[in-house]
């Protein structure tokens, strides 16, 4: 991952090194710590004359004297200063990797607003998935150094650095996870790798095909009758000294998704390696916990499996008994991601921790409602809930609270099970997801994140190639460090 480091104001405006400088569309650039105001007018004139309007992302670079000799200088727009999020500038960073990453080796960092976002845009904008295509040429840039305005600001920012980089690895390690060639990520695979992130506080232990019929986990022993591969439950623990609240994350890991029995349209198989980002996210969240020093215990529960059409394969028709005793009616083999997570979730609810929080690809139908950049999500506590959105919104990964009616639940009762995985073709598809997983977690507080959208981008953006996104990530170790 690309080096950060800080330099102070004194020693970047010495060292003759290229040097990015942010400026609002609206108020120009703030320098006063590298610029005096008449080199500040000057540069500021350079750069209009090249174009450059202060729009956000925008960028343009140019040489210009200062001091006793000719300067390399980027200047990066971030738009009007009334329309800036730190989003804003984490894009803006992106789009700043992108245009210097083949041109130069080490860049410096004029002050910026929000030294963190601004980190991550550069980190996760160097991001590639090089496994099976080696990149044509390696990046140029080697290095980047952020600017301290002051001494006394340097640990401050080394910090915000340190906890942008614990971060953005995070996320890329997701990523990773989700662009795999889903025949190379089976349950065994998956929870091998999984395995080798045990060190100190951190634990590590799957549960076999044998292991989840001694425990009753019909739903996902049903699930993966149609793969030659068998199941497994991955679970992972984060335990530190003192801890004060019991988290547990639940992340959906269908390592592909064929659809079963109801098989999928080939159009709308073609992503669904993405089907375990759940697991993905749950567990590059976990990977990081020990360089955070975050004070929650934290344990994550993975439901690994392949849902394949078999010749043993689950059957609309069929009744499968979970963990919790309840029986649930499968009319749709493609519905399968309630199923496995309905085992996760009663298991997890039975430990009677503090708070209960899945994130799964659960359904096509949020992205009818919410699109591609929005996470759902459900809750049974309003409060744990308000945890969550804070946590979003620090991240910049927006969430959108669906409700879980009491009349809807009408939708998923059968006439010979205690439950069906579906309702009413084209109603309501996300929320009764919800209520069915609602049914398995108990009186625990509980909230239920669908990333049917968010975690699989089919557009490259300034921080995130075209493929998995990490979604998430952030948001949950936001969550997590204020636990």
């Amino acid at each position: 991952m690309l080096p950060l480091s800080v330099i102070n104001a004194k020693d970047a405006k010495g060292s003759g090194l290229p040097l990015a400088v942010f400026s609002f569309e609206d108020e120009g650039a703030a320098g006063a710590a590298l610029f005096s105001k008449a080199e500040l007018h000057a540069l500021e004139t350079r750069a209009k004359e090249e174009g450059f309007s202060g729009k956000a992302g925008e960028t343009v670079s140019f040489l210009a004297p200062y001091g006793k000799r000719q300067r390399r200088f980027v200047w990066v727009g971030l738009g009007k200063r009334a329309d800036f999020e730190t989003e804003t500038l984490r894009r803006a960073c992106g789009g700043l990797y992108g245009a210097v990453k083949d041109r130069i080796e080490d860049l410096c960092l004029a002050p910026v607003p929000a030294p963190g976002p601004a980190a991550e845009g550069l980190l996760l904008a160097g991001y590639a998935f090089t496994k099976y295509k080696k990149p044509e040429k390696e990046p140029k840039l080697k290095s980047v150094r952020f600017t301290a305005k002051l001494p006394s600001g340097r640990s401050a920012l080394k910090s915000s650095l340190d906890k942008a980089s614990v971060y953005a690895e995070a996320v890329c390690f997701a990523r990773d996870l989700v662009n795999e060639s889903p025949s190379e990520k089976t349950p065994e695979a998956f929870a091998r790798q999984a395995k080798g992130l045990a060190s100190e506080g951190v634990f590590v232990e799957v549960w076999d095909e044998a292991e989840l019929r001694k425990l009753g986990m019909g739903a996902i022993l049903g699930v993966s009758r149609g793969s030659s591969k068998p199941p497994c439950m991955l679970h992972v623990v984060y335990k530190p000294k003192g801890a004060k609240r019991n988290i547990w994350l639940v992340g959906k890991g269908i390592l592909f998704d064929s659809g079963g029995l109801c098989l999928k349209s080939r159009g709308d198989m073609v992503e669904m390696k993405d089907d375990m980002a759940g697991a993905a996210v749950v567990l590059a969240v976990l990977s990081a916990l020990p360089r955070l020093k975050t004070r929650a215990e934290v344990h994550a529960l993975m439901p690994l499996a392949y849902n394949m059409p078999g010749p043993d394969a689950l059957k609309p028709g069929d009744i499968l008994r979970t963990l919790s005793g309840k029986t649930i009616e499968v009319l749709n083999t493609d519905a399968e991601g309630r199923l496995v997570l309905a085992d996760a979730l009663a298991y997890a609810a039975r430990q009677k921790p503090d708070a209960v929080i899945d994130v799964a690809t659960l359904t096509g139908a949020v992205i009818i409602a919410l699109g591609s950049k929005l996470t759902g999500a459900m809750t049974n506590s309003p409060a744990e809930m308000a945890r969550v959105k804070a946590a979003a919104k620090r991240a910049d990964e927006p969430v959108w609270e669906l409700p879980l009616p009491k009349e809807y639940k009408e939708e998923i009762k059968s006439r010979i099970a205690d439950l069906k995985n579906i309702g009413s073709p084209g109603e309501a598809g996300a929320i009764i997801a919800g209520l069915v997983l609602q049914e398995f977690v108990g009186d625990r507080s509980w909230v239920h994140l669908d990333t049917g959208g968010s975690a699989w981008s089919t557009k490259t953006t300034p921080t995130c190639p075209a493929g998995g996104t990490g979604g998430t990530v952030r948001t949950l170790l936001e969550y997590l460090t204020e636990a």
